[in-house]
């Protein structure tokens, strides 16, 4: 009986393998087409953005100079970070302006900006995105070790139990906050250097301390106030967040800050089973969304949606997975939220104007920089 049915039992067994191998063609055909239908929808975001800017780039180079460097420098680095060549005219001439203000001490920012740390961070990075043939060598060495200068540590006479060591500003030297510490952290990220140099393990204290979270690495008094493992501005001068307060006088999380809080640690080496990385996580998993800057509404959405995306990619995880457990392609999210919001003729902006983000210069090159993680 049993030999009788072998041919039988051999063919359902041969269809069942050949309808397996249909299905999972499909499904690679089908996973293939999509990723092929993002990158064409994220190539013509890009062409579209290019195409703005390239009309918004004034004669001399420059965008939005009136807010003085930073734009111009953000700008060429989201170019370069597309694909775009040092060579290629709307790249090319926003380096020219932006070489115009190297300074004698190795900064690169306008003569008498309160923003000099900031203005250096992004104009080396520009530099060294278009530094292909070594063009750039001395310059890049000449600005790291300025805005290492910047940094707030002994060289200030500021020693490690005092809240602002090891952080950085804008370069005005009123105080220190995480924005610009995270500024730091990701340009010695960018030129090479390791988890292990110095000034980054100097930021990660102040890093560190400005998460809501009780650990060996932060005893400041807003630790235990609300802590849920999210970040704020600033831990130095009396503390602050631009989210505002709690009742009882904790400093509230946000969502860009918290972003930059986690990439910051990421790339100053601490590992995902670290407590603080842990705790910034699950923050995240409670706070995810695309729709606003959690904690902020409307302000800064740009800025969250450029650290969302960088901080995501460093984690290097494709699926982000939110606390009610929905896996969500974090890309593809994005994407189709900045095609959703994209302006007729190609920019971005935010109807809420505050941290300049009425720019549609400054915006478009955020979005330029988040898409960039996005290929």
């Amino acid at each position: 009986m049993q030999t009788r049915n072998l041919p039988s039992k051999l063919l359902f067994l041969l269809s069942l393998a050949i309808v397996m191998a249909c299905s999972q063609t499909l499904s690679i055909q089908a996973t293939q087409a999509a990723a092929t239908d993002e990158a064409t929808q994220i190539s013509e975001l890009v062409d579209s953005a290019v195409g703005f800017l390239t009309q918004a780039q004034a004669d001399d180079g420059s965008f939005s100079k009136d807010s003085g460097t930073g734009v111009t420098s953000l700008v060429a680095t989201a170019l370069l970070r597309n694909g775009y060549t040092p060579e290629q005219p709307v790249v090319a001439k926003s380096l020219e302006y932006l070489f115009q203000f190297v300074q004698p001490d190795g900064g690169i920012y306008e003569p008498g900006s309160t923003h000099r740390n900031y203005e250096t961070c992004l104009a080396v990075v520009a530099f060294h995105e278009a530094n292909t043939d070594g063009k750039y060598d001395d310059l890049i060495a000449k600005a790291e070790s300025f805005i290492k200068g910047e940094q707030w540590d002994q060289g200030e006479g500021i020693e490690p139990d005092e809240l602002s060591y090891g952080g950085s500003g804008y370069g005005s030297h009123s105080r220190p906050d995480l924005s610009n510490t995270s500024f730091l952290i990701d340009t010695l990220h960018t030129l090479g250097r390791g988890d292990d140099d110095p000034a980054i393990q100097r930021a990660l204290i102040f890093v560190s301390r400005c998460q809501n979270l009780e650990t060996q690495y932060n005893q400041t008094k807003y630790a235990s106030l609300n802590p849920d493992g999210g970040f704020y501005y600033t831990i130095a001068a009396g503390g602050s967040s631009q989210a505002g307060e709690t009742e009882d006088g904790g400093l509230r999380s946000y969502g860009s800050m918290t972003y930059a809080g986690l990439k910051s640690m990421i790339f100053a080496g601490v590992k995902a089973d670290d407590p603080r990385v842990q705790a910034a996580n699950e923050w995240i998993q409670k706070n995810y969304t695309l729709d606003n800057n959690p904690g902020m509404g409307e302000s800064g959405l740009f800025y969250y949606y450029h650290t969302f995306a960088k901080s995501l990619d460093a984690v290097g995880n494709p699926e982000f997975v939110d606390e009610s457990g929905k896996s969500h392609d974090w890309r593809e999210e994005l994407v189709a939220e900045f095609a959703s919001r994209q302006q007729p003729d190609g920019s971005w902006k935010n109807s809420n104007e505050r941290w300049l983000e009425g720019d549609p210069n400054l915006v478009t090159g955020y979005v330029l920089l988040a898409l960039s993680y996005c290929q």
